[in-house]
């Protein structure tokens, strides 16, 4: 159904690029981002919502949910059409991702960590061979989808990217990888991973390499699924490596590379958890306006109470206020802009939404905020994590605190070259 239209969207989208950093609200957006709202809202709605509770209960990976979203293109949202995806847009991901987890938030993340850990390493930095063994199949592009992931983080090491322990060695045209990767979302279920290893210890960050690495390969296993507080039906487990043998051609990009694309990887994968953010913050808003307008107390709904009424203000100002960040984050990445600041802002702001609304959804609910039967508490287990993984809130504050240095010394020797060789000073 999606890709009725996607050709004609990808080429809409490139002619009003320059007018797009005016759009504040879902009604401005253009009539193609409108469809694609419009189209998750439906899904999360009818699909997803009506499911979340018992996938959540269960521990279930809701299988039938990600096939139904690869049938729609959304398995593969920046993926070139000639690889397999849709080709859209930062802005429609950002979109799509709060739409999702508004619906169930690990839907959310398993389409998040798909889409923008996985694929887009090897959609940007892989060769036309990588590209048609490891991100057309993954994309949507080929009858049955496999799911992908990404090992970064190790027990040793979670916001020092550059401490990778596991290891690469050259055998002839082989590499031979040793480590373990964990807290890795979807590791159940991938057949592939990105795979960051150290091939020469003596360069430090330099000296770190990406791999597609096979899940059937010789000596790769899992550790036991993690019991998460929260995004409970998505898997989350170690990635174990002993003597895995991997071809030469698994290589992504090039020999010491890696630490540049994990970079660069994280950059775009905040505005897919900013994304999320916003969706847990939705969820919470609705969950608190529809129990506001039904429970009553002393002869009127509790919504006419003014205590009330400033609770849901300050939740919608707090997931506004993130979604413009996000959106601007967006918006510079489909520009060719550098962004890694604003989208650790984005991040850090849509990740505090999601906390502070779910908290604020139980308050309002009170009693039934506290037991199962409502949402409210799943929500708030679901957006704890958004302020720890891809990044912890200290490490997007950091990020935003350090470009915004860069960018005021920038400004500075801009205005002093300008006073010097402009105006003759």
């Amino acid at each position: 159904m999606f890709s009725r239209f996607s050709t004609n969207l990808t080429r809409r989208m490139a002619i009003t690029s320059r007018f797009i950093r005016s759009i504040t609200t879902h009604s401005q957006l253009p009539e193609e981002h409108k469809m694609i709202f419009d189209m998750c809202r439906k899904f999360a709605d009818e699909e997803l919502a009506p499911n979340a509770r018992e996938w959540d209960k269960k521990h279930e990976f809701p299988t039938d949910a990600i096939g139904q979203l690869a049938e729609l293109g959304l398995m593969g949202i920046n993926v070139p059409e000639s690889m397999g995806g849709v080709g859209l847009d930062a802005l429609s991901y950002a979109i799509v991702m709060e739409e999702i987890s508004r619906g169930c938030a690990s839907t959310g993340v398993i389409c998040s960590a798909h889409n923008s850990l996985y694929l887009y390493p090897i959609v940007a930095f892989g060769s036309p061979e990588q590209h048609e063994k490891w991100v057309t199949p993954f994309a949507g592009g080929s009858e049955s989808l496999q799911v992908g992931c990404f090992g970064l983080s190790e027990p040793g090491n979670g916001s020092d990217a550059g401490a990778a322990s596991t290891t690469a060695t050259r055998d002839g045209d082989d590499w031979i990888i040793n480590g373990t990767k964990a807290w890795i979302t979807n590791a159940y279920e991938a057949s592939a991973a990105v795979v960051f290893a150290t091939t020469d210890k003596s360069l430090k960050h330099k000296g770190i390499s990406a791999f597609v690495v096979p899940t059937d390969a010789e000596g790769f296993s899992l550790g036991a699924k993690e019991d998460k507080l929260g995004i409970r039906a998505s898997s989350t487990a170690n990635l174990i490596m002993e003597n895995v043998r991997i071809p030469g051609d698994c290589l992504l990009g090039e020999e010491g590379q890696g630490f540049k694309i994990a970079m660069q990887t994280l950059d775009g994968g905040r505005i897919g958890v900013a994304g999320q953010g916003l969706g847990i913050a939705s969820a919470a808003i609705d969950c608190a306006v529809n129990y506001a307008l039904e429970r009553t107390a002393f002869g009127k709904p509790i919504a006419n109470f003014q205590m009330i009424q400033q609770k849901i203000s300050d939740m919608v100002l707090a997931r506004d206020s993130a979604r413009l960040l996000t959106w601007r984050a967006a918006q510079m990445k489909d520009a060719g802009e550098i962004y890694t600041r604003e989208a650790a802002m984005a991040k850090l702001a849509a990740s505090e939404a999601a906390t502070m609304c779910a908290h604020q959804s139980i308050q309002v609910l009170g009693g039934m905020g506290y037991v199962t039967e409502m949402p409210a508490g799943r929500h708030y287990r679901d957006a704890r994590i958004r302020e720890i993984y891809e990044g912890t809130r200290r490490s997007s504050t950091l990020s935003s605190r350090k470009m915004s240095g860069r960018v005021q010394i920038q400004f500075r020797i801009n205005h002093v070259m300008r006073k010097r060789f402009v105006e003759g000073d």
